[in-house]
Protein backbone atom coordinates (compact mmCIF):
# COMPACT_ATOMS: atom_id res chain seq x y z
CA UNK A 1 0.00 0.00 0.00
CA UNK A 2 0.93 3.64 -0.41
CA UNK A 3 0.25 5.56 2.82
CA UNK A 4 -1.26 9.00 2.19
CA UNK A 5 -0.10 11.84 4.38
CA UNK A 6 -2.51 14.49 3.09
CA UNK A 7 -5.99 14.70 4.47
CA UNK A 8 -8.83 15.16 2.03
CA UNK A 9 -10.81 18.33 2.68
CA UNK A 10 -13.92 16.20 2.40
CA UNK A 11 -12.64 13.58 4.80
CA UNK A 12 -12.66 10.89 2.11
CA UNK A 13 -9.58 8.70 1.64
CA UNK A 14 -7.98 8.76 -1.77
CA UNK A 15 -9.35 12.18 -2.67
CA UNK A 16 -6.95 15.14 -2.78
CA UNK A 17 -7.58 18.85 -2.40
CA UNK A 18 -9.43 20.93 -4.92
CA UNK A 19 -7.88 21.25 -8.36
CA UNK A 20 -5.25 23.93 -8.95
CA UNK A 21 -2.24 22.52 -7.07
CA UNK A 22 0.76 21.87 -9.29
CA UNK A 23 4.26 20.73 -8.49
CA UNK A 24 5.88 24.07 -9.34
CA UNK A 25 3.46 26.00 -7.15
CA UNK A 26 3.92 23.59 -4.26
CA UNK A 27 7.71 23.88 -4.42
CA UNK A 28 7.39 27.68 -4.34
CA UNK A 29 6.24 27.40 -0.72
CA UNK A 30 9.55 25.87 0.36
CA UNK A 31 11.29 29.00 1.65
CA UNK A 32 13.84 27.12 3.77
CA UNK A 33 15.49 25.03 1.06
CA UNK A 34 14.28 21.71 2.46
CA UNK A 35 13.75 20.34 -1.05
CA UNK A 36 16.04 20.42 -4.06
CA UNK A 37 14.82 19.75 -7.59
CA UNK A 38 17.27 17.34 -9.21
CA UNK A 39 15.42 16.72 -12.47
CA UNK A 40 12.33 18.37 -13.91
CA UNK A 41 9.40 16.27 -15.12
CA UNK A 42 8.87 15.71 -18.81
CA UNK A 43 6.24 18.00 -20.30
CA UNK A 44 3.98 20.41 -18.48
CA UNK A 45 3.79 21.25 -14.78
CA UNK A 46 2.01 18.19 -13.31
CA UNK A 47 -1.05 18.47 -11.11
CA UNK A 48 -0.59 17.16 -7.56
CA UNK A 49 -3.41 15.42 -5.69
CA UNK A 50 -1.68 14.11 -2.58
CA UNK A 51 1.62 13.21 -0.92
CA UNK A 52 2.34 9.59 0.01
CA UNK A 53 5.02 7.46 1.63
CA UNK A 54 6.22 4.57 -0.49
CA UNK A 55 5.60 1.07 0.88
CA UNK A 56 7.54 -1.61 -1.00
CA UNK A 57 5.05 -4.25 0.07
CA UNK A 58 2.13 -2.74 -1.83
CA UNK A 59 1.38 -2.74 -5.52
CA UNK A 60 -1.32 -0.11 -6.04
CA UNK A 61 -2.59 0.90 -9.46
CA UNK A 62 -1.32 3.62 -11.73
CA UNK A 63 -4.75 5.26 -12.13
CA UNK A 64 -5.30 5.52 -8.37
CA UNK A 65 -1.84 6.95 -7.79
CA UNK A 66 -1.89 9.68 -10.46
CA UNK A 67 -0.95 13.09 -9.11
CA UNK A 68 0.94 11.79 -6.10
CA UNK A 69 4.32 12.92 -4.77
CA UNK A 70 6.03 9.81 -3.40
CA UNK A 71 8.40 10.05 -0.43
CA UNK A 72 10.92 7.22 -0.87
CA UNK A 73 12.36 6.60 2.60
CA UNK A 74 14.98 4.04 1.57
CA UNK A 75 18.21 4.52 -0.36
CA UNK A 76 19.55 8.08 -0.81
CA UNK A 77 19.78 9.83 -4.17
CA UNK A 78 23.52 9.10 -4.34
CA UNK A 79 22.91 5.35 -4.26
CA UNK A 80 22.20 3.45 -7.51
CA UNK A 81 19.73 1.36 -5.51
CA UNK A 82 17.39 4.38 -5.35
CA UNK A 83 16.61 3.81 -9.04
CA UNK A 84 14.36 0.96 -7.91
CA UNK A 85 12.27 3.39 -5.82
CA UNK A 86 11.95 5.71 -8.83
CA UNK A 87 10.74 2.89 -11.11
CA UNK A 88 8.37 1.68 -8.39
CA UNK A 89 6.85 5.16 -8.01
CA UNK A 90 6.46 5.45 -11.78
CA UNK A 91 4.56 2.12 -11.94
CA UNK A 92 2.14 3.54 -9.40
CA UNK A 93 1.53 6.60 -11.60
CA UNK A 94 3.35 9.14 -9.42
CA UNK A 95 4.32 12.55 -10.85
CA UNK A 96 7.31 13.08 -8.54
CA UNK A 97 9.50 11.18 -6.13
CA UNK A 98 11.49 12.57 -3.17
CA UNK A 99 14.72 10.83 -2.14
CA UNK A 100 17.03 11.45 0.78
CA UNK A 101 19.93 13.77 -0.06
CA UNK A 102 23.51 13.01 0.96
CA UNK A 103 25.42 16.21 1.60
CA UNK A 104 28.27 16.68 -0.85
CA UNK A 105 27.42 13.55 -2.87
CA UNK A 106 26.31 13.58 -6.51
CA UNK A 107 23.06 11.99 -7.57
CA UNK A 108 23.72 8.53 -8.98
CA UNK A 109 23.54 8.43 -12.80
CA UNK A 110 21.30 5.36 -12.59
CA UNK A 111 18.78 7.33 -10.52
CA UNK A 112 18.75 10.25 -12.97
CA UNK A 113 18.34 7.83 -15.87
CA UNK A 114 15.41 6.13 -14.14
CA UNK A 115 13.67 9.48 -13.60
CA UNK A 116 14.24 10.55 -17.23
CA UNK A 117 12.95 7.23 -18.51
CA UNK A 118 9.86 7.44 -16.30
CA UNK A 119 9.15 11.13 -16.94
CA UNK A 120 9.07 11.85 -13.19
CA UNK A 121 10.25 14.89 -11.31
CA UNK A 122 13.13 13.94 -9.03
CA UNK A 123 13.63 15.79 -5.74
CA UNK A 124 16.01 15.44 -2.81
CA UNK A 125 15.17 16.04 0.84
CA UNK A 126 17.86 18.09 2.59
CA UNK A 127 20.06 16.14 4.99
CA UNK A 128 19.26 18.53 7.86
CA UNK A 129 15.53 17.83 7.84
CA UNK A 130 13.54 14.62 8.33
CA UNK A 131 10.73 12.83 6.55
CA UNK A 132 8.03 14.01 8.95
CA UNK A 133 8.96 17.65 8.40
CA UNK A 134 9.15 17.10 4.64
CA UNK A 135 5.71 15.52 4.60
CA UNK A 136 4.30 18.37 6.71
CA UNK A 137 5.82 20.98 4.40
CA UNK A 138 4.41 19.36 1.27
CA UNK A 139 1.00 18.79 2.87
CA UNK A 140 0.72 22.45 3.94
CA UNK A 141 1.89 23.70 0.54
CA UNK A 142 -0.58 21.40 -1.22
CA UNK A 143 -3.53 22.67 0.81
CA UNK A 144 -2.53 26.32 0.34
CA UNK A 145 -1.81 26.13 -3.38
CA UNK A 146 -4.86 24.03 -4.27
CA UNK A 147 -7.14 27.06 -3.95
CA UNK A 148 -5.02 29.54 -5.98
CA UNK A 149 -4.82 30.42 -9.65
CA UNK A 150 -1.85 30.69 -11.94
CA UNK A 151 1.71 29.55 -11.44
CA UNK A 152 2.65 31.74 -8.45
CA UNK A 153 1.81 31.00 -4.81
CA UNK A 154 -1.30 32.95 -3.98
CA UNK A 155 -1.73 35.45 -1.18
CA UNK A 156 -3.76 33.90 1.63
CA UNK A 157 -7.14 35.57 2.16
CA UNK A 158 -6.71 39.02 3.67
CA UNK A 159 -10.05 39.21 5.47
CA UNK A 160 -10.05 42.61 7.17
CA UNK A 161 -6.43 43.25 6.08
CA UNK A 162 -5.39 44.48 2.64
CA UNK A 163 -8.87 44.23 1.11
CA UNK A 164 -10.30 46.25 3.99
CA UNK A 165 -7.52 48.80 3.55
CA UNK A 166 -8.37 49.14 -0.16
CA UNK A 167 -11.99 49.83 0.75
CA UNK A 168 -10.96 52.40 3.36
CA UNK A 169 -8.68 54.18 0.86
CA UNK A 170 -11.57 54.27 -1.62
CA UNK A 171 -13.73 56.08 0.94
CA UNK A 172 -11.04 58.62 1.81
CA UNK A 173 -9.99 59.38 -1.79
CA UNK A 174 -13.33 59.08 -3.56
CA UNK A 175 -11.74 56.76 -6.13
CA UNK A 176 -11.59 53.09 -7.04
CA UNK A 177 -8.47 51.46 -5.59
CA UNK A 178 -6.06 48.74 -6.64
CA UNK A 179 -3.05 47.73 -4.55
CA UNK A 180 -0.37 46.05 -6.67
CA UNK A 181 3.04 44.49 -6.13
CA UNK A 182 6.11 45.35 -8.23
CA UNK A 183 5.14 42.69 -10.80
CA UNK A 184 1.86 44.62 -11.34
CA UNK A 185 -0.21 41.82 -9.80
CA UNK A 186 -3.36 42.96 -8.01
CA UNK A 187 -3.15 42.10 -4.31
CA UNK A 188 -6.35 43.87 -3.29
CA UNK A 189 -8.97 46.19 -4.77
CA UNK A 190 -12.03 48.12 -3.74
CA UNK A 191 -15.48 47.60 -5.21
CA UNK A 192 -15.66 48.36 -8.93
CA UNK A 193 -18.16 51.12 -9.76
CA UNK A 194 -20.44 51.06 -12.81
CA UNK A 195 -18.34 53.81 -14.42
CA UNK A 196 -15.07 51.86 -14.27
CA UNK A 197 -12.99 52.05 -17.43
CA UNK A 198 -11.83 49.04 -19.44
CA UNK A 199 -8.27 49.06 -18.07
CA UNK A 200 -9.48 48.71 -14.47
CA UNK A 201 -11.92 45.96 -15.37
CA UNK A 202 -9.35 43.93 -17.32
CA UNK A 203 -6.76 44.48 -14.56
CA UNK A 204 -9.06 43.14 -11.86
CA UNK A 205 -10.40 40.27 -13.97
CA UNK A 206 -6.92 39.22 -15.04
CA UNK A 207 -5.34 39.80 -11.63
CA UNK A 208 -2.57 41.85 -13.28
CA UNK A 209 -2.13 45.07 -15.23
CA UNK A 210 -2.32 44.29 -18.99
CA UNK A 211 1.00 44.25 -20.83
CA UNK A 212 -0.12 46.97 -23.23
CA UNK A 213 -0.83 49.26 -20.29
CA UNK A 214 2.56 48.56 -18.69
CA UNK A 215 4.29 49.36 -22.00
CA UNK A 216 2.37 52.65 -22.22
CA UNK A 217 3.37 53.62 -18.66
CA UNK A 218 7.01 52.86 -19.43
CA UNK A 219 7.01 54.93 -22.61
CA UNK A 220 5.41 57.88 -20.85
CA UNK A 221 8.05 57.86 -18.10
CA UNK A 222 5.43 57.35 -15.39
CA UNK A 223 7.00 54.11 -14.16
CA UNK A 224 10.38 55.75 -13.79
CA UNK A 225 8.77 58.54 -11.76
CA UNK A 226 6.88 55.99 -9.66
CA UNK A 227 9.97 53.92 -8.81
CA UNK A 228 12.05 56.99 -7.84
CA UNK A 229 9.54 59.32 -6.17
CA UNK A 230 7.93 59.31 -2.74
CA UNK A 231 5.21 61.69 -3.87
CA UNK A 232 1.76 61.11 -5.29
CA UNK A 233 1.85 61.13 -9.10
CA UNK A 234 -1.15 62.42 -11.01
CA UNK A 235 -2.12 61.01 -14.41
CA UNK A 236 -4.69 63.28 -16.08
CA UNK A 237 -7.81 61.91 -17.69
CA UNK A 238 -7.52 61.14 -21.38
CA UNK A 239 -9.97 59.57 -23.79
CA UNK A 240 -11.81 56.76 -22.03
CA UNK A 241 -9.27 56.72 -19.19
CA UNK A 242 -10.26 58.65 -16.04
CA UNK A 243 -7.91 60.67 -13.87
CA UNK A 244 -5.65 58.48 -11.75
CA UNK A 245 -3.39 59.02 -8.75
CA UNK A 246 -0.61 56.59 -7.85
CA UNK A 247 1.97 56.33 -5.07
CA UNK A 248 4.73 53.79 -4.43
CA UNK A 249 4.60 51.71 -1.26
CA UNK A 250 8.07 51.55 0.28
CA UNK A 251 10.04 49.94 3.04
CA UNK A 252 12.85 52.46 3.41
CA UNK A 253 14.39 52.76 -0.06
CA UNK A 254 12.90 49.44 -1.27
CA UNK A 255 9.80 49.64 -3.47
CA UNK A 256 7.23 47.03 -2.42
CA UNK A 257 4.35 47.94 -4.72
CA UNK A 258 1.93 50.73 -5.51
CA UNK A 259 -1.55 52.06 -4.79
CA UNK A 260 -3.69 53.38 -7.64
CA UNK A 261 -6.80 55.53 -7.24
CA UNK A 262 -9.03 55.99 -10.31
CA UNK A 263 -11.85 58.53 -10.62
CA UNK A 264 -14.42 56.09 -11.97
CA UNK A 265 -17.40 58.22 -12.89
CA UNK A 266 -16.83 60.74 -10.10
CA UNK A 267 -14.30 63.29 -8.91
CA UNK A 268 -11.48 62.42 -6.56
CA UNK A 269 -11.44 64.02 -3.13
CA UNK A 270 -9.46 67.29 -2.77
CA UNK A 271 -7.57 65.49 -0.01
CA UNK A 272 -6.89 62.35 -2.06
CA UNK A 273 -3.14 63.04 -2.24
CA UNK A 274 -2.77 63.15 1.53
CA UNK A 275 -5.00 60.09 1.94
CA UNK A 276 -2.78 58.12 -0.45
CA UNK A 277 0.38 59.12 1.45
CA UNK A 278 -1.11 57.80 4.69
CA UNK A 279 -2.36 54.70 2.89
CA UNK A 280 1.12 53.92 1.54
CA UNK A 281 2.48 53.85 5.10
CA UNK A 282 -0.40 51.65 6.24
CA UNK A 283 -0.01 49.24 3.30
CA UNK A 284 3.75 48.71 3.79
CA UNK A 285 3.46 46.02 6.54
CA UNK A 286 0.95 44.08 4.42
CA UNK A 287 3.21 44.15 1.36
CA UNK A 288 6.21 43.17 3.47
CA UNK A 289 4.28 40.10 4.63
CA UNK A 290 3.35 39.39 1.01
CA UNK A 291 7.03 39.65 0.04
CA UNK A 292 8.04 37.29 2.87
CA UNK A 293 5.41 34.76 1.84
CA UNK A 294 6.95 34.77 -1.63
CA UNK A 295 10.53 34.47 -0.40
CA UNK A 296 10.66 30.75 -1.05
CA UNK A 297 9.47 31.20 -4.62
CA UNK A 298 11.94 34.06 -5.16
CA UNK A 299 14.89 32.09 -3.78
CA UNK A 300 14.06 29.04 -5.85
CA UNK A 301 13.55 31.18 -8.96
CA UNK A 302 16.88 32.96 -8.44
CA UNK A 303 18.70 29.65 -7.96
CA UNK A 304 17.17 28.26 -11.16
CA UNK A 305 17.88 31.45 -13.13
CA UNK A 306 21.48 31.54 -11.93
CA UNK A 307 21.93 27.90 -12.92
CA UNK A 308 20.46 28.54 -16.38
CA UNK A 309 22.56 31.65 -17.05
CA UNK A 310 25.84 30.16 -15.80
CA UNK A 311 25.31 26.62 -17.17
CA UNK A 312 25.34 25.10 -13.69
CA UNK A 313 23.33 21.90 -13.33
CA UNK A 314 20.63 20.61 -15.67
CA UNK A 315 19.38 23.41 -17.96
CA UNK A 316 16.05 21.71 -18.69
CA UNK A 317 15.32 21.39 -14.97
CA UNK A 318 16.11 25.07 -14.41
CA UNK A 319 13.87 26.09 -17.32
CA UNK A 320 11.04 24.01 -15.88
CA UNK A 321 11.45 25.63 -12.46
CA UNK A 322 11.22 29.07 -14.09
CA UNK A 323 8.19 28.14 -16.16
CA UNK A 324 10.17 28.85 -19.34
CA UNK A 325 9.54 26.75 -22.44
CA UNK A 326 12.82 25.00 -23.38
CA UNK A 327 12.37 25.93 -27.05
CA UNK A 328 11.64 29.61 -26.34
CA UNK A 329 14.04 32.01 -28.13
CA UNK A 330 15.69 34.42 -25.72
CA UNK A 331 18.63 36.74 -25.15
CA UNK A 332 20.49 37.93 -22.06
CA UNK A 333 21.21 41.54 -21.11
CA UNK A 334 23.73 42.48 -18.40
CA UNK A 335 23.90 45.92 -16.78
CA UNK A 336 26.98 46.48 -14.65
CA UNK A 337 28.15 49.41 -12.55
CA UNK A 338 30.95 51.32 -14.26
CA UNK A 339 34.13 50.45 -12.41
CA UNK A 340 35.86 53.18 -10.47
CA UNK A 341 32.86 55.50 -10.34
CA UNK A 342 32.85 57.52 -7.09
CA UNK A 343 29.56 56.24 -5.71
CA UNK A 344 28.38 54.70 -2.46
CA UNK A 345 27.05 51.17 -2.23
CA UNK A 346 23.66 52.66 -1.35
CA UNK A 347 23.64 54.66 -4.60
CA UNK A 348 24.53 51.56 -6.59
CA UNK A 349 21.83 49.55 -4.85
CA UNK A 350 19.16 52.21 -5.45
CA UNK A 351 20.12 52.51 -9.11
CA UNK A 352 20.01 48.77 -9.66
CA UNK A 353 16.68 48.55 -7.81
CA UNK A 354 15.10 50.91 -10.35
CA UNK A 355 16.81 49.22 -13.30
CA UNK A 356 15.54 45.83 -12.11
CA UNK A 357 11.97 47.12 -12.00
CA UNK A 358 12.37 48.71 -15.43
CA UNK A 359 13.82 45.52 -16.93
CA UNK A 360 11.06 43.35 -15.45
CA UNK A 361 8.45 45.56 -17.10
CA UNK A 362 10.21 45.63 -20.48
CA UNK A 363 8.42 42.54 -21.76
CA UNK A 364 6.16 39.85 -20.31
CA UNK A 365 8.24 36.95 -19.07
CA UNK A 366 11.46 38.92 -18.52
CA UNK A 367 13.39 37.47 -15.56
CA UNK A 368 15.88 39.54 -13.56
CA UNK A 369 18.73 38.26 -11.39
CA UNK A 370 20.38 40.69 -8.96
CA UNK A 371 24.06 40.32 -8.17
CA UNK A 372 26.54 42.63 -6.46
CA UNK A 373 27.01 45.60 -8.75
CA UNK A 374 25.05 44.22 -11.69
CA UNK A 375 21.82 42.85 -13.13
CA UNK A 376 21.29 39.92 -15.47
CA UNK A 377 18.07 39.82 -17.50
CA UNK A 378 16.75 36.77 -19.35
CA UNK A 379 14.60 38.31 -22.07
CA UNK A 380 12.11 36.31 -24.18
CA UNK A 381 12.31 37.43 -27.79
CA UNK A 382 8.95 37.73 -29.49
CA UNK A 383 8.73 37.24 -33.24
CA UNK A 384 12.20 35.65 -33.41
CA UNK A 385 13.02 33.74 -36.57
CA UNK A 386 16.26 32.17 -37.66
CA UNK A 387 19.54 32.61 -35.87
CA UNK A 388 22.08 35.35 -35.38
CA UNK A 389 22.09 39.00 -34.37
CA UNK A 390 18.99 41.23 -34.61
CA UNK A 391 19.02 43.11 -37.88
CA UNK A 392 21.81 40.94 -39.32
CA UNK A 393 21.63 38.07 -41.77
CA UNK A 394 21.83 34.68 -40.10
CA UNK A 395 25.34 33.19 -40.37
CA UNK A 396 24.01 30.16 -42.23
CA UNK A 397 22.12 32.33 -44.72
CA UNK A 398 18.80 31.62 -43.03
CA UNK A 399 16.07 34.04 -42.05
CA UNK A 400 17.38 37.08 -40.16
CA UNK A 401 16.45 37.55 -36.54
CA UNK A 402 13.44 39.75 -35.86
CA UNK A 403 12.14 41.05 -32.56
CA UNK A 404 8.55 42.26 -32.41
CA UNK A 405 8.27 46.02 -32.50
CA UNK A 406 12.05 46.38 -32.34
CA UNK A 407 11.90 45.80 -28.57
CA UNK A 408 14.98 43.61 -28.63
CA UNK A 409 17.81 42.92 -26.23
CA UNK A 410 20.06 45.77 -27.50
CA UNK A 411 17.07 48.06 -27.02
CA UNK A 412 16.80 47.06 -23.36
CA UNK A 413 20.56 47.56 -22.94
CA UNK A 414 20.25 51.06 -24.39
CA UNK A 415 17.33 51.88 -22.13
CA UNK A 416 19.06 50.72 -18.94
CA UNK A 417 22.31 52.53 -19.75
CA UNK A 418 20.43 55.75 -20.52
CA UNK A 419 18.15 55.54 -17.50
CA UNK A 420 20.80 54.90 -14.83
CA UNK A 421 22.64 58.28 -14.84
CA UNK A 422 19.37 60.21 -15.14
CA UNK A 423 18.04 58.88 -11.82
CA UNK A 424 18.35 60.97 -8.66
CA UNK A 425 21.76 59.97 -7.31
CA UNK A 426 22.03 57.52 -10.19
CA UNK A 427 25.20 55.55 -10.93
CA UNK A 428 26.39 55.01 -14.51
CA UNK A 429 26.23 51.47 -15.84
CA UNK A 430 27.46 49.66 -18.91
CA UNK A 431 24.85 47.42 -20.49
CA UNK A 432 25.54 44.66 -22.99
CA UNK A 433 23.24 42.32 -24.87
CA UNK A 434 24.07 38.80 -25.96
CA UNK A 435 22.85 37.36 -29.22
CA UNK A 436 19.46 35.70 -29.52
CA UNK A 437 19.62 31.96 -28.96
CA UNK A 438 16.86 29.66 -30.27
CA UNK A 439 16.37 27.86 -26.95
CA UNK A 440 16.31 28.86 -23.30
CA UNK A 441 18.56 25.85 -22.72
CA UNK A 442 21.30 27.84 -24.50
CA UNK A 443 20.83 30.99 -22.39
CA UNK A 444 24.32 30.59 -20.91
CA UNK A 445 25.80 31.21 -24.38
CA UNK A 446 23.96 34.54 -24.66
CA UNK A 447 24.90 35.39 -21.06
CA UNK A 448 28.60 34.79 -21.71
CA UNK A 449 28.45 37.02 -24.78
CA UNK A 450 26.60 39.79 -22.92
CA UNK A 451 29.29 39.75 -20.24
CA UNK A 452 31.99 40.00 -22.92
CA UNK A 453 30.19 42.94 -24.56
CA UNK A 454 30.20 44.76 -21.21
CA UNK A 455 33.92 44.03 -20.81
CA UNK A 456 34.63 45.34 -24.32
CA UNK A 457 32.85 48.60 -23.49
CA UNK A 458 34.92 48.93 -20.34
CA UNK A 459 38.16 48.18 -22.20
CA UNK A 460 37.42 50.78 -24.85
CA UNK A 461 36.62 53.41 -22.25
CA UNK A 462 39.69 52.57 -20.18
CA UNK A 463 41.95 52.74 -23.21
CA UNK A 464 40.27 55.98 -24.37
CA UNK A 465 39.49 54.49 -27.77
CA UNK A 466 36.14 56.30 -27.77
CA UNK A 467 36.15 60.04 -27.16
CA UNK A 468 32.56 59.86 -25.94
CA UNK A 469 32.29 56.55 -24.07
CA UNK A 470 29.54 54.26 -25.35
CA UNK A 471 27.76 52.62 -22.42
CA UNK A 472 25.51 50.14 -24.25
CA UNK A 473 25.95 47.70 -27.13
CA UNK A 474 24.86 44.46 -28.67
CA UNK A 475 27.12 41.83 -30.21
CA UNK A 476 26.89 43.47 -33.64
CA UNK A 477 28.25 46.75 -32.24
CA UNK A 478 31.57 45.59 -30.81
CA UNK A 479 33.18 43.82 -33.76
CA UNK A 480 35.82 41.23 -32.84
CA UNK A 481 36.14 42.56 -29.26
CA UNK A 482 34.52 39.53 -27.55
CA UNK A 483 36.70 37.10 -29.49
CA UNK A 484 39.81 39.10 -28.54
CA UNK A 485 38.85 38.86 -24.87
CA UNK A 486 38.35 35.11 -25.20
CA UNK A 487 41.86 34.81 -26.67
CA UNK A 488 43.34 36.96 -23.90
CA UNK A 489 41.62 34.88 -21.23
CA UNK A 490 43.00 31.70 -22.81
CA UNK A 491 46.60 32.90 -23.09
CA UNK A 492 46.80 34.60 -19.69
CA UNK A 493 48.11 31.48 -17.86
CA UNK A 494 50.79 31.03 -20.54
CA UNK A 495 51.89 34.65 -20.25
CA UNK A 496 52.02 34.59 -16.45
CA UNK A 497 54.24 31.50 -16.44
CA UNK A 498 56.57 32.66 -19.25
CA UNK A 499 59.89 34.49 -19.37
CA UNK A 500 62.07 36.45 -21.79
CA UNK A 501 62.80 40.07 -22.80
CA UNK A 502 59.16 41.13 -23.10
CA UNK A 503 58.35 39.63 -19.70
CA UNK A 504 61.37 41.37 -18.16
CA UNK A 505 60.32 44.73 -19.63
CA UNK A 506 56.70 44.50 -18.49
CA UNK A 507 57.42 43.23 -14.97
CA UNK A 508 60.24 45.65 -14.27
CA UNK A 509 58.39 48.67 -15.66
CA UNK A 510 55.14 47.90 -13.85
CA UNK A 511 57.07 47.71 -10.59
CA UNK A 512 58.41 51.20 -11.33
CA UNK A 513 55.02 52.72 -12.19
CA UNK A 514 54.31 51.41 -15.69
CA UNK A 515 55.17 54.51 -17.75
CA UNK A 516 56.94 52.56 -20.50
CA UNK A 517 54.17 49.96 -20.70
CA UNK A 518 51.60 52.76 -21.09
CA UNK A 519 53.73 54.27 -23.84
CA UNK A 520 53.97 50.96 -25.69
CA UNK A 521 50.22 50.40 -25.35
CA UNK A 522 49.46 53.80 -26.92
CA UNK A 523 52.02 53.20 -29.70
CA UNK A 524 50.55 49.78 -30.56
CA UNK A 525 46.95 51.05 -30.36
CA UNK A 526 47.91 53.78 -32.82
CA UNK A 527 49.28 51.13 -35.23
CA UNK A 528 52.81 52.50 -34.88
CA UNK A 529 51.84 56.13 -35.59
CA UNK A 530 54.20 58.04 -33.28
CA UNK A 531 52.45 61.40 -33.68
CA UNK A 532 48.98 60.01 -32.91
CA UNK A 533 50.27 58.01 -29.93
CA UNK A 534 52.09 61.08 -28.57
CA UNK A 535 48.88 63.14 -28.82
CA UNK A 536 46.99 60.51 -26.86
CA UNK A 537 49.67 60.55 -24.13
CA UNK A 538 50.07 64.36 -24.28
CA UNK A 539 53.78 63.97 -25.05
CA UNK A 540 56.18 65.42 -27.60
CA UNK A 541 56.79 62.85 -30.39
CA UNK A 542 60.53 62.91 -29.66
CA UNK A 543 59.85 61.92 -26.04
CA UNK A 544 57.85 58.95 -27.25
CA UNK A 545 60.61 57.96 -29.70
CA UNK A 546 63.15 58.11 -26.84
CA UNK A 547 61.04 55.73 -24.75
CA UNK A 548 60.75 53.29 -27.65
CA UNK A 549 64.54 53.31 -28.12
CA UNK A 550 64.89 52.66 -24.38
CA UNK A 551 62.76 49.51 -24.75
CA UNK A 552 65.17 48.24 -27.42
CA UNK A 553 68.44 49.28 -25.75
CA UNK A 554 67.67 48.32 -22.15
CA UNK A 555 65.50 45.23 -22.59
CA UNK A 556 66.36 44.02 -26.10
CA UNK A 557 62.73 44.34 -27.27
CA UNK A 558 62.73 44.85 -31.06
CA UNK A 559 59.43 46.42 -32.15
CA UNK A 560 60.28 45.76 -35.80
CA UNK A 561 60.10 41.99 -35.23
CA UNK A 562 56.50 40.71 -35.89
CA UNK A 563 56.62 37.98 -33.23
CA UNK A 564 57.95 40.38 -30.60
CA UNK A 565 55.31 42.94 -31.55
CA UNK A 566 52.56 40.31 -31.26
CA UNK A 567 53.77 39.14 -27.84
CA UNK A 568 54.13 42.72 -26.63
CA UNK A 569 50.61 43.54 -27.85
CA UNK A 570 49.23 40.61 -25.84
CA UNK A 571 51.35 41.58 -22.83
CA UNK A 572 50.18 45.19 -22.60
CA UNK A 573 46.56 44.11 -23.07
CA UNK A 574 46.88 41.53 -20.30
CA UNK A 575 48.41 43.93 -17.79
CA UNK A 576 45.28 46.07 -17.57
CA UNK A 577 45.45 49.50 -15.93
CA UNK A 578 48.92 50.81 -15.06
Amino acid sequence: MLGAVTDSPHGEPGQGPASGATLRRILAFDDGGALRLLLAPEGADPAVREVVFADSDGEGTGRQAEGRVVLAVGAPAASPEAATAVHDAARRGACAVVLRDTEGAETAPEVLAAARESGLALLARAAWTDWADTASLLRSALLLSSTGKGDEPQEPPHGDGLDALASAIALSTGGSITIEDTAFRVLAHSATLPGADGVRRSTILGGRVPESRIAELRRSGLLRALWTSREVIRRPAGGDSPERLVIAVRNGSEVLGSIWAAADGRSLSPRADEALRRAADAAAPHLIRHRLRESGAVRRRDDALRGLLYAQGDARTHAWSLGVAPDAPCAVVIAEQCGGSPSSSASVRRTLDVLALQAASYRAGALVLRETGRLLVLLPVAGHQGRGVPGREAPDGGTPVRAAGGRDAPGLARELASLAPSLPGGVAVRAGAGRVVPSALQAATSCEEAALVVRVLGERERRALDRDPVRHAGPADVGPGPDVLRVLDAVRPLWESGSGPVHDLVRTDLAAGGRLVATLRAYLDASGDVVRAAERLVLHPNTLRYRLRRARERYGVDLDDPDTRLLLTLAVRLTGDV
